[in-house]
């Protein structure tokens, strides 16, 4: 695994966009350190300070944080197929072949270097919102602190699970440009679906049935903290009460579909006249 690992980053670092784009993508992360010290000042009559609105206090923090580096994630995609793209515009799949790398050893390159930038990232993130909550929040207890630390988990899951998505329309397409362009297309397509589906079906069922979807499963593993803050500052409103727990079944839902796509983008090249 490291071998593979090794020669995948080695490749990654001979090419500047490559490297620019993972100083990004890692550099990113560290933007709520900055957003946890905005201060706004209304033309002189108050100043609103992020920090001091409690969103930084655990064990919230370890969502709202998660929630927002997610949308970073989109730099590093461009990374998962270029990298493939690069391999068939480079000709450097089929000489890692000839070289003795088996099909099944190039995808598995593919699928731990999406592991491996996925856990930094995770690291990267758990640091910054851990030093943000000892800094702003009130609470120091360790049984608070680390409550509700599954958003890291999730985080992590949702990564591996965009990339390995990412690394099949790659495989796919074979164009960075057309299998980026198809992850937007598959969004919408889910749209579409889920709105004929309500207009079809009543009840809560083409909701259940939408958060099987791939890229909706990926965003339902940390759904949007918003309610979740206004529920903390406004307690007595309970009709806008909702989950916003990391459950195990959608973890499974994203972890099942990361083993299907990495699946199909083996049997693609398997399959694949090269």
């Amino acid at each position: 695994m490291l071998r593979l690992v090794k020669l995948e980053l080695q490749k990654l670092w001979l090419n500047k966009v490559s490297r620019i784009l993972i100083f990004i993508s890692f550099l990113l992360p560290f933007t709520v350190l900055i957003l946890s010290s905005i201060k706004i000042n209304f033309f002189g009559f108050f100043t609103l300070e992020l920090g001091e609105l409690g969103i930084f206090n655990f064990p919230i923090i370890w969502h709202i944080t998660t929630f927002f580096a997610s949308y970073f994630k989109f730099f590093f995609a461009i990374v998962v197929v270029s990298m493939i793209g690069n391999e068939y515009s480079n000709k450097t799949l089929k000489q890692n072949l000839i070289d003795g790398l088996s099909k099944k050893e190039f995808i598995l390159s593919k699928f731990y270097t999406i592991v491996f930038f996925s856990l930094c990232a995770t690291l990267l993130i758990g640091v910054a919102s851990f030093l943000i909550g000892l800094y702003y929040s009130s609470y120091t207890e360790a049984s608070i602190i680390f409550r509700e630390v599954e958003f890291l988990l999730a985080y992590f899951v949702k990564l591996v699970g965009f990339f390995s998505l990412c690394l099949f329309f790659g495989m796919l397409l074979k164009r960075s440009a057309f299998a980026l362009g198809f992850l937007f297309i598959t969004w919408i397509l889910e749209l579409i679906i889920y709105g004929l589906m309500e207009w079809k079906i009543d009840g809560d069922l083409p909701e259940k049935i939408f958060n099987f979807f791939p890229v909706q499963s990926m965003y339902k593993l940390i759904d949007q903290p918003i309610q979740r803050i206004v529920m903390t500052k406004f307690p007595e409103k309970t009709d806008i009460i909702y989950d916003y727990a990391v459950h195990w079944y959608e973890i499974a839902i994203v972890l099942g579909w990361s083993a299907l796509f990495i699946f199909l983008s083996y049997r693609l090249l398997k399959k694949r006249d090269l």
